[in-house]
């Protein structure tokens, strides 16, 4: 139980670093594509620069979620401010469709009044910006725990998507050097836009999930009761609910009949070892009840 409870912080301080060494490179990155945007008159790098701007936010209120889900349960939040990380993630999601959108949005002007855009200049911004951004996503895939943790995922995506936009943006520079097409400047914004669509509505959707309560992703309920159900003495399983406060800490409530002259204290021992070792969850609560104990119908 300690050694799970170290390995989780572990992974917590690993998450932290991270996203305080991408967040460095990403306002370094942000404030040079922005300004060189305005110089080479492209939309590709000001909307890249203003995805980034996003993420920094973003990085940042990933790396406050990770402080302040650190904060000691209180009498009256008793499962701490764990589920803050989940919030974070959630308005991640968000910030994410919003820029999509205000990306589309410049780029459907620009395919009515095409501006000229500086290519070699752009092109050259573009690809210190691509390289910046797989520095940042290969910080965090190697220090952090980007698919165990959702706050952690969403604040990936996010530089992923700064790293799409800079391959946009090269693409276009090119193809502006090479064929003075400066309608790939907003095409390619547009292609960018739907590739951070796609990503951040799975990240909304695992955050709704779990803030509506849902069962983990990685556990079958209906296999889990037939587990308890399997139990020697145990007549039915009533009651149970699984979910998840942050990622990599889910909870399970349940109530167990047992049969009259059954030991309580032996079933109880194997569900929750049981739980334990199927399941990975270590936050159990199971109430034991025999033949003759009632109470009222739970609405849930």
């Amino acid at each position: 139980m300690a050694h799970d409870h170290d390995h989780f912080e572990t992974a917590r301080s690993g998450n932290k670093k991270a996203l305080i060494l991408a967040l460095i490179i990403t306002v370094s990155i942000m404030l040079l594509e922005f300004f060189g945007g305005l110089f080479t008159n492209s939309l590709a790098l000001i909307a890249d620069s203003g995805h980034m701007l996003s993420d920094a936010a973003s990085l940042l209120l990933s790396l406050g979620a990770i402080w302040f889900a650190g904060r000691a349960a209180s009498a009256n939040k008793t499962y701490g401010y764990y589920r803050f990380e989940i919030l974070a993630a959630f308005f991640n999601g968000i910030t994410l469709f919003v820029m999509a959108g205000f990306i589309i949005y410049e780029a459907v002007e620009r395919f009515y009044n095409p501006p000229e855009v500086m290519g070699g200049w752009m092109l050259a911004i573009a690809a210190i910006g691509l390289l910046a951004n797989i520095l940042s996503a290969w910080v965090i895939s190697r220090q952090a725990d980007v698919e165990g943790n959702l706050n952690m995922k969403s604040a990936y995506l996010h530089v992923i998507g700064d790293a799409l936009g800079s391959v946009g943006a090269i693409i276009a520079g090119v193809l502006i050097l090479l064929f003075d097409w400066t309608i790939a400047d907003p095409l390619i914004s547009v292609l960018v836009a739907l590739l951070i669509l796609k990503s951040a509505w799975g990240v909304l959707q695992n955050s709704i999930h779990i803030l509506m309560e849902g069962s983990p992703v990685t556990v079958n309920v209906a296999e889990v009761r037939r587990m308890l159900m399997g139990i020697d003495g145990v007549q039915d399983v009533h009651d149970l609910h699984i979910w998840t406060i942050t990622s990599g800490m889910d909870l399970l409530t349940c109530h167990l009949d047992i049969q009259e002259h059954a030991k309580e204290q032996e079933i109880l021992k194997e569900a929750v070892a049981l739980v334990n070792k199927n399941c990975k969850i270590e936050h159990t609560t199971i109430q034991i009840e025999k033949p003759g104990f009632s109470h009222q119908e739970l609405k849930v």
